[in-house]
């Protein structure tokens, strides 16, 4: 992936309602359900790339290694290569990663107290 430059501020950079800033593109990279499974997998913890994929349920392959290296190329996972036969490669959060965690842990506990009311408002929705 390539990333533009960006002509503008920093102000325009971080602007999430311009087309064109930064924030739009970071905030598109991550606020997918990938992304996110994976930064709440990783957690606290280091894990290689089958226990990632053993730990989410239906992510291909292809779609974890894109989203991790789209989660590294970031900042947000450090992949760390070791030198053994075969290569051991290990997936860690960085700092801002951690942080973006805390953020996520939020959305699961929003999710586990409202899933009821989501569940009965789409029945009404559906009917």
């Amino acid at each position: 992936m390539v990333t533009k430059p960006f002509p503008g501020s920093p102000e325009d950079e971080a602007d999430l309602t311009r087309a064109d800033s930064l924030a739009r593109e970071i905030f598109s990279d991550i606020a997918n359900k990938w992304a996110l499974l994976i930064i709440e997998a990783l957690g606290e913890r280091t894990l290689r790339f089958t226990e990632l994929r053993n730990g989410t349920e239906g992510i291909s392959h292809k779609m974890l290694t894109q989203n991790l290296r789209m989660l590294e190329r970031n900042g947000l996972v450090e992949r760390c290569v070791h030198p053994t036969v075969p290569p051991r490669v290990e997936y860690t959060l960085t700092e801002p990663g951690r942080a973006l965690q805390a953020t996520v842990d939020g959305m699961c506990d929003w999710t586990h107290r409202h899933l009821g009311h989501i569940e009965t408002a789409r029945r009404r929705f559906d009917a």
